[in-house]
């Protein structure tokens, strides 16, 4: 299985959406916690009307996004603590069954996850692949 992610650091919702229709992307898998943004066009609902025009999915799984104390460590560079904390988020109920979802969404659509962070190293998007799908060959996408 392949699947791709991808950040919006820097970049238009305009560049984001032709990097992923170029990759042959049909789903958009938000793993924010928090699916708001003070970046014009990367709030949950503006985003989904821009990826449907060109014939991209959106779907949210906040469950599977970063909880305040994760993001702080992220902000500060501090991967050690951000992949602690985020293993436990991985653990909770909500956060199974997205997962699941996720996984099976992919298996059958082109999917990219997305978050923030442009380099996919320092976020949680690439933590979260490791734990729940290891052996997919990774894409990660660099709009604009």
């Amino acid at each position: 299985m392949k699947i791709f992610t991808i950040g919006y650091e820097g970049v238009t919702q305009a560049e984001l959406v032709a990097t992923l229709a170029e990759a042959g992307v049909r789903l958009l898998a938000d793993v924010r916690a928090v699916p708001l943004s003070r970046r014009p066009g990367f709030s949950k609902n503006i985003l989904a009307a821009g990826l449907r025009e060109a014939g991209i999915d959106y779907r949210g799984y906040k469950a599977l996004g970063t909880p305040p104390e994760g993001r702080e460590a992220a902000r500060k560079g501090n991967h050690a603590r951000l992949a602690e904390i985020y293993a436990g988020q991985l653990d909770l109920p909500e956060a199974i069954v997205q997962a699941e979802q996720l996984k099976g969404a992919a298996a059958e659509t082109p999917t990219a996850l997305l978050c923030f962070e442009r380099d996919p190293c320092g976020c949680h998007r690439s933590l979260l692949l490791d734990a729940i799908l290891p052996d997919a060959e990774r894409v990660d996408l660099f709009p604009g």
